[in-house]
């Protein structure tokens, strides 16, 4: 199988790229420079230039590129560079998808549980309403933003992506070398739900939807098993045998993270429905089973 992955080089296309590659597939890693290696092909989001040609004969695209959600603090000018590198990059790539022939089968796209908003301990499926706020938007538009491969008969997954647990990038790497340092703790009152995901996991439920014919639309990326903020927390001082006494309160958050506060603050009890019914299998339902994994 030849599968093109835009973000290769973050936390989740380099996971994904290697799982690829170890089971024999071919990866065209999308590549915003000219290409140096046969691998490569070149791509411009913002021109919306792509190298139909190195795509020949894909089977699938799997779209994760798009600016860090929580690298920067959300300036007006980042929450524009969060918008645009999904919206363009998605119209980018969904279009490109649309004028390959032959097409591919499948166009994975990332997307985020963001989509839900902050809705307290609400559970959250696939049918659940659009929430309110900056993110839920972007999230809408950028699933949007695929409707040319949709239009053109290319099966389209917008795959809704929870809180990743990784020591390698992401919220937890910087969660984990705070607790390893004994300076963890509980953010804000704790009660918030986080909706998380293995990296395991989060790779092998990108493979499996670009396997299962059945599925399509959006498709909650996370697993079983959601918890709270405190409990993720005590689950991380037990994995690292560090105390988790030095809670940051609220306050200080919105001082330091600006308007992306409210994500860290906000709960959304997001369950994997689609996932479940189709027979997807985690390798970490539980948040311990998740931490075991890469600790």
């Amino acid at each position: 199988m030849r599968v093109a992955v835009t973000g290769s080089s973050g936390l989740i296309g380099t996971a994904l790229c290697a799982s690829l590659e170890s089971d024999g597939h071919t990866v065209i890693r999308l590549v915003r420079r000219p290409a140096v290696n046969p691998g490569e092909a070149t791509w411009d989001p913002t021109s919306g230039d792509v190298d139909l040609e190195a795509l020949q004969g894909v089977n699938a695209i799997v779209h994760l590129a798009g600016a860090g959600v929580g690298d920067h603090r959300w300036s007006d000018e980042y929450k524009e560079e969060i918008r645009s590198s999904r919206v363009l990059g998605t119209t980018t790539i969904s279009s490109a998808a649309a004028a390959l022939d032959p097409k591919p089968e499948v166009l994975v796209c990332g997307s985020a549980i963001g989509f839900y908003g902050d809705r307290g301990d609400e559970k959250l499926t696939e049918q659940s309403s659009k929430g309110t706020g900056f993110l839920s938007d972007v999230v809408a538009d950028w699933e949007a933003a695929a409707d040319p491969a949709r239009h053109a008969g290319i099966r389209v997954v917008n795959a809704r992506t929870g809180l990743v647990v990784s020591e390698a990038g992401g919220a937890w790497e910087r969660m984990i070398k705070l607790f390893k340092a004994g300076v963890g703790g509980r953010l804000g009152s704790g009660k918030q739900v986080w909706s998380f995901i293995s990296l395991d996991d989060e790779v092998a439920a990108l493979r499996f939807l670009i396997d299962n014919n059945s599925l399509s639309g959006p498709v909650n990326l996370t697993a079983p098993n959601p918890v709270t903020n405190s409990e993720a927390t005590k689950s991380l001082a037990r994995a690292l045998r560090r105390p988790a006494a030095l809670p940051v309160p609220a306050f200080a958050l919105k001082v330091a993270l600006g308007e992306f506060s409210t994500e860290v603050l906000g709960s959304s009890r997001v369950l994997p429905q689609r996932l479940t019914e189709a027979g997807f299998e985690w390798s970490a339902p539980t948040m311990d089973q998740a931490l075991a994994q890469i600790l």
